[in-house]
């Protein structure tokens, strides 16, 4: 992976500068002086309450924020998620749905809106929202897009027991903190940040013995040792995640949607850098270390790992594909049914949609749909 300089970014405006300048204080104070681990850099710049990008109030999604997800690109997901949700609340009596990280609450309305139309609305849609800003900014939306549902609508405070229905999460698991490691001869060190004048630096240090017997395993499971040089992520709290909502799942299915690959493709020796990502203002670069507390930073998702944690919570896979074809399968062509019909310039705006979200280029093979169920 080629590493990308400021240079090519676009400067952020007075406002961002001055939020990134107090998230970087607020680093250098908690650094005091040493550095830390990087799954810890990422909590404080992601999610620490107030600073971190998640927890601040800046526009995230859409045109005026830093990247696009597919319910912002086009109602046809929420609609084709929406008929898979129907078809599970059809045989689950009293299925509710819960959202986790739930964004802008694009999805949630989508979703509502076609389960609507399908009479197929659930008991509940719960949301589960650890961004208070965000969960503000969610209901807003909903109250105003579908005022007649708000009443279906709450908003949770702590993951559901016993949950009957369907669970949806779309792009949550490539935002969760992950590890960084490297491989130093034949020894596994653990990737760590530090201050350095006013920016910040990489260090590292021996893998405590947990990380380490987690990269030993997926050497043993791949078959392969890592090169010296070698560096990629460990996402532990993504796998923690999926198996705490499988444990949590009494009767119903996971929908999970993120990009990412299956273990061998994602520790492949031409992955030598892994796959983290960062997002400012629609520019994607590798450098996590500039713009502290402004610019989005996540991992590519290990689908294998994902697959391992539902099978200890006792769950089924019950399918795993990219995003084109989950969504052509699974009702696309219904929905763009009275296409021809349309004025020509929306037919334009949603041949456009549909490319977007289907071709490989764009969001249609990098993205991928895990179907879990019990």
């Amino acid at each position: 992976m080629q590493h990308e300089t400021r240079l090519s970014l676009p400067e952020p405006d007075t406002l961002s500068a001055e939020h990134s300048a107090r998230v970087a204080a607020h680093l250098r104070e908690y650094m005091g002086g040493g550095d830390i681990t990087f799954a810890d850099f990422l909590n404080q710049v992601l999610y620490m309450p107030g600073l971190g990008y998640y927890a601040a109030g800046a526009t995230k999604f859409g045109a005026a924020g830093d990247f696009v997800t597919s319910p912002e690109v086009s109602s046809l997901f929420g609609n084709v998620v929406a008929r898979q949700i129907a078809e599970v609340l059809a045989s689950v009596e009293g299925g509710s749905i819960v959202e986790y990280g739930a964004g802008s609450g694009k999805l949630a309305v989508d979703i509502l809106r076609a389960l609507q139309k399908l009479d197929a609305l659930p008991v509940r849609y719960q949301i589960l929202e650890i961004s208070a800003d965000l969960e503000e900014r969610q209901q807003n939306l909903l109250r105003e897009a579908v005022p007649d549902l708000i009443d279906r609508v709450e908003w949770l405070t702590s993951l559901p027991r016993n949950f009957r229905g369907v669970m949806i999460g779309n792009e949550v698991l490539d935002a969760m903190p992950f590890e960084r490691f490297t491989i130093a001869g034949d020894a596994v060190m653990q990737m760590g940040v530090a201050a350095k004048g006013d920016d910040f630096t990489w260090t590292t240090r021996p893998a405590p013995d947990w990380l380490e017997g987690i990269v030993r395993f997926i050497e043993g499971n791949l078959g392969k040792s890592f090169p010296d040089g070698y560096r990629s992520e460990v996402s532990v709290l993504a796998h923690d995640w999926v198996h705490n909502r499988g444990t949590a799942l009494e009767e119903g299915v996971i929908l999970l949607f993120d990009y990412g690959v299956s273990r061998r493709e994602y520790y492949a020796a031409e992955r030598s850098d892994g796959w983290l990502r960062c997002h400012f203002r629609h520019h994607a670069h590798n450098d996590p270390l500039i713009l502290p507390g402004i610019q989005d930073i996540t991992a590519w998702v290990d689908f294998t790992l994902v697959a391992e944690a539902a099978q200890r919570a006792g769950l089924d896979i019950l399918g795993y594909t990219a995003q084109a074809p989950f969504l052509l399968g699974g009702g696309l062509e219904e929905e763009m049914a009275a296409f021809t019909e349309l004025p020509v310039e929306q037919q334009l705006q949603l041949s456009g949609q549909v490319k977007t979200l289907t071709l490989p280029g764009e969001m249609g093979e990098n993205f991928k749909c895990i179907a879990l169920g019990r």
